[in-house]
């Protein structure tokens, strides 16, 4: 196995990236395959790696600890609640998440960043649209990002063109006005609409979306309905 190691910097040393702290947070649930080939891709300028293990009964643990990363372990199974999990622990100033499976590209961080910092973002959304690799997307999955993506769009007014995109850049500071509930897939558009109702800068670029690698653990008919229910009682909680 490739060694890839992270070293925790000082915040206020001169190799911070343009002045700012970087932490990645990487949810996980039996990533075993697809860990090592996004930690072999964390650009080396990152300060905090740190992947949440949400009951992986495969070696994802083992894998990223022996890569250098900090390993936490959320019990209680669930996307939103991994990464509350990592919010929780994160402490630099910028915050960047993508998957485990390796379906989002680790080495477009610091395009990112520079979009981030140049288009002075308080939170940057990634679009996987259009979907380059064939192999990435199914046309059932497509269809449902689509239908949520423009139910989001019109409950909020504010066109967002992927609200299920699980690969963000945003500052630490705003999430403390965030009310985030969600401990489902549902999070994922949850922390958008956060960003949309609390009038921070929010931003979208495209990003290339790949073919994961391990199991699939979406199941398109049930989280598809979930997050389109989620939504409508997101947008009309009092």
């Amino acid at each position: 196995m490739a060694s890839y190691h992270y070293h925790t910097r000082n915040h206020y040393n001169d190799s911070l990236y343009k002045g700012l702290s970087i932490a990645v947070i990487i949810p996980c649930l039996n990533e075993e395959q697809g860990i090592e080939k996004v930690l072999h891709a964390m650009p080396k300028f990152v300060d905090e790696v740190i992947v949440v293990d949400n009951g992986s009964t495969d070696r994802t643990s083992e894998v990223a600890t022996s890569m250098g990363a900090k390993v936490i372990r959320e019990e209680v199974r669930g996307y939103g609640r991994a990464y509350k999990k990592g919010f929780a622990i994160a402490s630099s100033d910028l915050i960047v998440t993508l998957d485990g499976d390796h379906s989002y590209p680790p080495d477009a961080i610091s395009y990112l960043l520079e979009s981030f910092l140049h288009l002075e973002a308080d939170f940057l959304n990634t679009s996987r649209f259009p979907v380059r690799d064939k192999r990435a997307m199914s046309f059932k999955h497509k269809f449902g990002n689509w239908v949520l993506s423009l139910a989001m769009s019109i409950l909020y007014f504010r066109w967002v063109r992927d609200s299920q995109s699980g690969m963000w850049v945003f500052r630490r500071s705003i999430l403390k006005d965030f009310r985030l509930l969600s401990d489902s897939m549902a999070f994922s558009e949850e922390i958008k609409i956060e960003a949309l109702k609390r009038g921070v800068r929010f931003l979208e670029i495209p990003i290339q979306y790949s073919s994961r690698l391990g199991e699939i653990k979406l199941n398109p008919w049930r989280d598809g309905f979930n997050n389109l229910f989620f939504l409508l009682r997101k947008r009309f909680d009092r």
